[in-house]
């Protein structure tokens, strides 16, 4: 129970997870499925708190969430194999399953294994093409424009400046950002907060900094599809 104006209220199974979960959970550990549906959704760590948005928000209690550590979107060569892994841990226990990664830097690895295994993956080259929409992304040939998420501004020193040494060694910074020009903040949801710390991200990195609201774009378009094939 939590309390709000209208006095206690029971808080359901989703909102509850939401809750628990931390990023650093999900960076490196993932999220193992919480409760027994019929179809399971593989996803990355970095897509939880949305996917489970989108869960709660259409009352689809017959999905579960199995999310892999999202800090392999810094080592996509141990996507595809892990995905394989998942799929070969679960699939007696669902009736579907679907990969709610794109390529992710996989170069074709994991479309051809869902190809092998008969299971539906989300469409596009990276989380950031179908969080603005694939052909809008598309459109734009951004070929100089460095990308964040909400998980990724929340989580941008554990991801990119430590990992990269910028912390220790600032005077990299051109080195690894000198070919980018503008930072764009793709917002899934609107918090103030976080765009404070997006536009600090782009200082701090020498970038230009460009604020879109994209919503879930394509994700929630691919999850309502998933979901209505069960």
């Amino acid at each position: 129970m939590v309390q709000s104006t209208f006095g206690s209220v029971e808080l359901d199974f989703t909102s509850k997870l939401f809750m628990k979960i931390t990023d650093q959970q999900l960076s490196e550990h993932g999220l193992e499925p919480q409760s027994q549906g019929k179809v399971l959704l593989i996803a990355c760590g970095a897509l939880a708190r949305e996917i489970l948005a989108v869960i709660k928000a259409n009352g689809w209690t017959h999905i579960d969430l199995q999310c892999l550590p999202a800090i392999y979107h810094n080592k996509p060569e141990k996507i595809t194999p892990e995905v394989r892994k998942t799929i070969n841990k679960h699939q007696k226990s669902y009736s579907n399953i679907f990969i709610v990664y794109a390529d992710c830097g996989t170069g074709g690895d994991l479309k051809r294994l869902c190809d092998e295994m008969g299971v539906e993956m989300i469409e596009g080259p990276h989380c950031y093409s179908f969080f603005e929409g694939n052909e809008v992304f598309e459109m734009r040939e951004e070929i100089t424009c460095f990308y964040l998420t909400d998980f990724l501004v929340r989580q941008f020193d554990a991801f990119f400046w430590r990992p990269m040494g910028l912390d220790r060694h600032p005077e990299l910074r051109n080195m690894y950002f000198g070919n980018y020009t503008t930072l764009v903040y793709q917002a899934q949801i609107k918090d103030h907060a976080l765009e404070t710390i997006a536009e600090d991200c782009a200082r701090r990195m020498g970038l230009d900094y460009e604020y879109r609201f994209t919503g879930y774009g394509d994700l929630e378009v691919a999850l309502d599809k998933f979901s209505t094939n069960a």
